[in-house]
């Protein structure tokens, strides 16, 4: 059994320590200029506790929880699923290769406007901006995974009698496996930062929606906890993908 790192939490945990008493110490001695923009940790934490007490933020960070995880989720089967047609068939990659090469440096934050064209103001707005958030880059990972698998070992299976479902099942999709979780950390997160952004601005419920209206009340301490909330959540996402990847792949990826 592997033993816990007891250290390794202490240093990880330690920095942020010092970090959250520096910003409460700095903010107490009035050494931060024009602090009313600028609330102590203490007064942070006791905001947060209000808004959780009032149901506020959980309210709020519901709707933004259940956007992210409908749009990841479906984008992120989507993406995969074309991903290996596109890797695995050469002429749906050839077909569709320069779509994806057009389409996939556009930011999904660009697709706002002709969205709320086609869309309208609703719900299905920030959950299809989620959709190519987290669609393009999982496609990307997903056929640069498969096509990335090494051509001696397919050519070792096909010789051991291995036909092409069974190949891309035991052979090529577990090898590709690490790029595809690439794919799914780096969008866990991305997602999030994108649904706040789009809530900001189209939305009028969600945790981006409610950093707006504390914006216009000069609420600091609100906004703040809404950072919070969504540094935590990104983290919190993007770990979760880094342990089923250690989890799927740790026992043979070099």
């Amino acid at each position: 059994m592997k033993k816990f790192n007891y250290s390794r939490v202490i240093w990880g945990i330690l920095p942020v320590a010092v970090f959250l008493l520096l910003w409460e110490v700095l903010v107490r001695l009035d050494l931060i200029p024009g602090n009313f923009f600028f609330p102590s940790f203490s007064e942070v934490i006791r905001q947060f506790y209000r808004l959780t007490v009032s149901g506020i933020l959980l309210e709020n960070f519901l709707k933004s929880l259940i956007r992210v995880l409908i749009g990841f989720t479906a984008g992120s089967i989507a993406g995969l699923l074309v991903g290996v047609l596109m890797g695995w068939n050469q002429l749906m990659h050839r077909s569709f290769q320069p779509i994806l090469s057009l389409l996939y440096p556009i930011p999904a934050l660009g697709w706002l406007p002709i969205l709320m064209l086609w869309l309208g103001i609703g719900e299905i707005l920030p959950i299809a901006i989620i959709f190519i958030c987290s669609f393009f880059p999982v496609l990307y990972n997903t056929l640069t995974g498969i096509r990335g698998v090494d051509k001696n070992l397919i050519k070792v299976a096909q010789t051991l009698g291995a036909g092409r479902m069974r190949l891309l099942a035991t052979v090529v999709l577990p090898l590709a496996l690490p790029n595809i979780f690439t794919g799914l950390r780096l969008e866990a997160g991305m997602a999030w930062r994108v649904i706040i952004a789009a809530e900001m601005v189209a939305i009028p419920t969600g945790i981006g929606a409610l950093m707006m209206k504390a914006e216009s009340l000069l609420r600091m301490d609100i906004i703040i906890v809404c950072l919070m909330v969504l540094a935590v959540m990104c983290f919190s996402f993007e770990r979760l993908f880094i342990y089923l990847e250690r989890k799927f792949t740790g026992k043979w990826r070099i």
